[in-house]
């Protein structure tokens, strides 16, 4: 496929699917946990966090990241999203307001919290899995 459809495929991907799993470095190895996500127009991930979590800590001493999105447990033949990107936190009023919903005070209590951070993710790479023959696929950014 050419670019852009796979950037339309990648796009519909995380349109459609939320909830997926965030993988950091400690001590060398990898530390994954489940995570909400949203995105930019572009391919950009962010994802809401306390500043108080093993994450942040995490990012902090190795932005390095993968994320995988997308696959819904249905089968072999689930689309999925394999993500190889940096993370950086961001503390900023405007995309904690961007990013808040309510849902988020049963961890985080209010938007004003000062220790709601958003996890900015810019992906490097991005792989589509199990989208057709033409798969796995590969966007480099």
């Amino acid at each position: 496929m050419n670019q852009e459809e796979l950037k339309a495929k990648i796009h519909e991907v995380m349109e459609n699917h939320k909830v997926g799993t965030l993988a950091t470095v400690k001590g060398g190895k990898p530390h994954s946990r489940y995570m909400t996500f949203h995105h930019d127009d572009e391919f950009t991930f962010f994802t809401a966090t306390s500043s108080k979590t093993h994450k942040t800590d995490e990012i902090e001493e190795n932005p390095h990241v993968h994320v995988l999105l997308g696959y819904e447990g249905e089968g072999y033949g689930d689309t999925y999203l394999e993500v190889e990107g940096q993370a950086k936190i961001r503390d900023d009023q405007e995309i904690k307001d961007w990013i808040w919903r309510d849902h988020m005070k049963n961890w985080l209590g209010s938007k004003d919290n000062p220790e709601f951070v958003v996890l900015e993710i810019m992906p490097e790479a991005i792989r589509l899995m199990n989208a057709g023959e033409e798969t796995p696929e590969l966007l480099e950014l």
